[in-house]
This record gives structure tokens, C-alpha cells and sequence, in this order.
């Protein structure tokens, strides 16, 4: 959180998208990596060896997504800081809020189907992070 209040502010006629602001340029890097991650698991059915849960694949891949969980709230802490009033800042904390949730269901799945499911509902989250920075701004309704 110090970090997110450490950045300088940005110029008042800066483009409404943040999509290159390196905060947020580096979220979309971060979730795309772990997103191919996960569909790289879907397809392989890697998740469903025995010891996945304790590998190392998997522990460092949650070390990351909890890393990625934290950067997304920054995310939301310098939008919130600018006094923005648009659904990215609220986006972004209900992502970082999720992100844990998702992990724990792939950790938490009784079985192959559930835990296949628990990685798409997990992929989609990821990619959904991506597209709500990278989208165009949409006017006010």
C-alpha cells in the first residue's frame, strides 16, 4: 500500500485509460502469464497428478497470484487516491479480493471435474483482470 502512495500523480489531462501506466501495464503483463499458467493445466490435466497441490509449480504459482491479488489492490489504492469514480477501482479490488478464493477452490476440489472447473472459473478471473484495464474507457452513461 505504501507503494501505491509513493507514485507521483498523474497530469490532469492524461488519458482516462491506464492501460500504460506501468502499474497497470505490469498487472495485465503478470495476469496473462499466470492466466496461459492455468490453461496450460486445463489442457495437460497436470492438476490432477498426484502431489500437484504441493509441487512446486502450483506453490509458486500461488505465490504469484497472491502477489498479483496485493498489485491489483494497489491498483485500486491509486485510483481511489486520484478520486477516480469509475468501476476499474471497484473492479479491481473485488479481484484482488477473489484471486485467493479461486486458488483455494483449485486446492479445495474433491475431484478432477471440480478441480477443472475451479481452473476455468480461476482463467477467467485472470483474463477478466487483462480486459478490464485494457479495454477502451467507455463514456459516462
Amino acid at each position: 500500500m505504501a507503494e501505491a502512495a509513493a507514485l507521483p500523480p498523474v497530469a490532469a489531462d492524461a488519458p482516462v485509460s491506464v492501460a500504460n501506466e506501468p502499474l497497470f501495464a505490469d498487472l495485465v503483463t503478470r495476469s496473462g502469464a499466470l492466466k496461459a499458467i492455468v490453461d496450460g493445466w486445463i489442457v495437460s490435466g497436470e492438476a490432477n497428478a498426484e502431489g500437484f497441490l504441493s509441487g512446486s509449480a502450483f506453490t509458486g504459482f500461488k505465490r504469484q497470484a497472491a502477489d498479483l491479488a496485493a498489485r491489483d489492490l494497489q491498483g485500486h489504492l491509486v485510483l481511489k487516491e486520484r478520486g477516480t469514480d469509475n468501476d476499474l477501482k471497484c473492479i479491481l479490488r473485488g479481484i484482488s479480493e477473489d484471486m485467493p478464493k479461486k486458488v483455494a477452490a483449485v486446492e479445495a476440489a474433491p475431484n478432477a471435474a471440480e478441480r477443472k472447473a475451479a481452473l476455468e472459473e480461476l482463467a477467467y478471473l485472470l483474463n477478466d483482470n487483462v480486459e478490464v484495464i485494457t479495454s477502451p474507457p467507455r463514456p459516462a452513461a
